[in-house]
């Protein structure tokens, strides 16, 4: 029995010691590999997106894209290292489509940050660019409409929103949405007036310095109850007179000197003004 044991053993050892066992080992290993990140990789614009639209970004993106980003791109460092334009592999259709449909993009000018303007192409042109960068990677797709569609959000939707929102999103763009200031020249832009679908790829991508909440963070039910909050804030009356911006209590404080305490402080200027003239034509008449 232990002459059988020692046979079998001496044969899986030299099988072991074949030329033939690292190389199978490896070829393993990238199936395994492979396999698993094709199961679990994020969802990909690119999938039913024709060669035809993907060749029409391409064509698009090296007109007015690759000086900047490169032409498959790959981004461009600079001769002293600095980043002359980010890679955009991986960044996804959304990403894209934000960039390019708020107009941030092409960049007007280089500046500590980019604006929004207004765009530089059609949509039909946004979406081939778009489906030619999410060919390069896999990354976020366009979200479909209804993960931001809130035209028949309900109050609760509107609260929960509202309780999403001032947790992760006041620091930066304040109660109201209307956007702060931020170290460096950088700002949080106002997002009265911003669409719905720019909204959610905002979140979904975590476009300049604002953090990415991707759904294992804010979940599209989330996202969506956002959304519902900054629109229901759009569509209410300010009952309370001026918004005076909506900046919070700076704007407010400003306008209570100058305005109040300033017409109080006139006021009384006035009126000393006049005592001290019916005093003198007393004087006078005397």
């Amino acid at each position: 029995m232990r002459l059988i044991t020692r046979k079998i053993s001496a044969r899986l050892s030299s099988r072991r010691r074949s030329r033939y066992a690292a190389p199978a080992v490896l070829v393993a290993a990238l199936l395994a590999s492979g396999g698993l990140y094709a199961a679990l990789s994020p969802a990909d614009a690119s999938k039913g997106d024709d060669a035809s639209t993907i060749a029409e970004g391409r064509a698009l993106f090296q007109v007015g894209c690759a000086s900047c980003h490169g032409k498959n791109a790959e981004g461009i460092v600079t001769q002293k290292g600095n980043q002359y334009g980010p890679a955009l592999v991986g960044v996804g259709a959304a990403a894209v489509d934000f960039q390019v449909g708020t107009g941030r993009m092409p960049l007007a000018q280089p500046g500590a940050q980019a604006a929004r303007k207004k765009p530089v192409y059609k949509q039909d042109e946004i979406d081939a660019i778009a489906a030619f960068v999410a060919s390069l990677g896999p990354g976020p797709a366009v979200p479909e409409s209804d993960k931001y569609d809130v035209a028949g959000a309900s109050n609760e939707e509107v609260v929960r929103g509202g309780q999403f929102f001032r947790t992760n999103c006041t620091a930066c763009h304040n109660f109201a949405g209307s956007g702060g200031a931020l170290p460096g020249g950088k700002y949080a832009p106002n997002l009265r007036g911003v669409s719905g679908k720019h909204i959610y790829e905002a979140l979904l991508t975590g476009p300049q310095q604002m953090p990415v909440f991707s759904d294992g963070v804010l979940s599209p039910e989330d996202k969506k109850d956002i959304i519902a909050y900054l629109k229901k804030n759009e569509d209410t009356p300010s009952y309370g007179g001026f918004t005076l911006g909506s900046i919070g209590p700076v704007s407010e404080g400003m306008f209570a000197w100058l305005v109040g305490i300033g017409s109080l402080v006139v006021v009384g200027i006035w009126l000393t003004s006049s005592s001290t003239r019916v005093k003198k034509k007393k004087e006078g008449a005397a």
